[in-house]
């Protein structure tokens, strides 16, 4: 799997641009938090290259860019959440999950 850090509020909306032509992944995570880091590792290794060819993935660290989440959360209307997945197509969230429904299989079926 790889991420591309989100570190901007022009990068996230160049990024919300790119979900026209592409599937956006973004995973919002807490480098504090166990269960954000188990979540992330658990998609990790669950993740299946030959199966999320046209997608990019995103990884938002919330203690440094809080005001990108925040910006994220309201332009996309979800209710923030540590750990999520973000699934973005056509400039809108089509699926949003976290914690222990951060799996593979949940998301795949947007790709």
């Amino acid at each position: 799997m790889i991420w591309k850090n989100l570190e901007t509020l022009a990068q996230f909306e160049s990024i919300i641009d790119d979900s026209f032509s592409q599937t956006i992944l973004i995973f919002k995570h807490s480098t504090r938090c166990v269960i954000s880091i188990n979540a992330k590792d658990r998609l990790e290794r669950q993740w299946k290259p030959d199966k999320s060819q046209n997608i990019t993935c995103y990884y938002l660290d919330l203690l440094q860019y809080r005001d990108i989440s925040n910006t994220l959360a309201s332009k996309l209307e979800i209710t923030h959440q540590s750990p999520q997945v973000l699934i973005i197509k056509n400039g809108v969230s089509v699926f949003d999950v976290s914690h222990i429904g951060i799996q593979f299989d949940s998301i795949q079926k947007f790709f």
